[in-house]
């Protein structure tokens, strides 16, 4: 009898509602961009109480397969350890998502931003930094390798931005590395609003959002950025 109660406490507990839908257009486009935005940080709540949503992947991918309506487009750095759809606990579907080492925007992913919104009907852009980011710390150190050189150097201007710190300005104060991590977001919404006609114009209608967030290794928290 004892053997069983224990067994029984062992056992997991029963999972929530299952979601096998994905988001349709219709769907989408009821939603306001601070809607969204309130539900990818709902989300992120979710996450780091670890209370993901219950997803059947395999329904999802065949109910995806022909189309697709994200709700918002996420400009990432490359860094394994922000998975950015758990991170926002979202689905299939839900997201697109840009990665590139540093989360800086060039042509390319302001190109990819344009077809996510203007032509795809996302409403949000989300620029995300992170903590401990390898790539800044690079820049930082003003590492020399390859291709990665050109890379990293267009995180200059965040570190430029940053030179009114008040401490030590190295790679070894990670006050000073959060410091260029928020600017360089920062610098990346710039970037957006200066050299995209189309998703300034698309801003400045209401039709989308752009909102820079930091996020914390450490504690899987999501800040808003200024």
């Amino acid at each position: 009898m004892e053997e069983r109660r224990r067994k029984s406490k062992m056992k997991p507990g029963k999972p929530g509602k299952i979601v096998k839908t994905v988001i349709s257009a219709e769907e989408r486009d009821r939603l306001t961009p601070d809607q969204i935005l309130q539900d990818f940080l709902e989300g992120n709540k979710r996450f780091r109480n670890n209370n993901l949503t219950h997803r059947d992947h395999s329904e999802q991918i065949r109910k995806s397969a022909f189309g697709q309506y994200p709700k918002a487009v996420v400009i990432s750095c490359l860094d394994s350890r922000v998975p950015v759809e758990d991170v926002f606990d979202q689905g299939i579907g839900d997201v697109f998502v840009g990665r590139i080492a540093g989360n800086f925007v060039n042509d390319d992913l302001l190109g990819s931003l344009e077809l996510a919104c203007k032509v795809a009907g996302a409403k949000l852009i989300i620029v995300m930094g992170h903590q401990h980011c390898g790539a800044i710390i690079g820049a930082i150190d003003g590492v020399k390798l390859g291709n990665l050189t050109t890379t990293l150097s267009n995180i200059k201007p965040a570190i430029k931005m940053s030179q009114d710190y008040d401490g030590e300005m190295t790679s070894g104060n990670e006050e000073f590395v959060r410091l260029v991590s928020v600017n360089n977001v920062r610098h990346a919404i710039t970037t957006i609003r200066t050299k995209s006609p189309i998703l300034k114009e698309m801003e400045d209608n209401g039709e989308i959002k752009i909102v820079g967030l930091f996020y914390t290794l450490t504690k899987g928290e999501l800040i808003l950025i200024d």
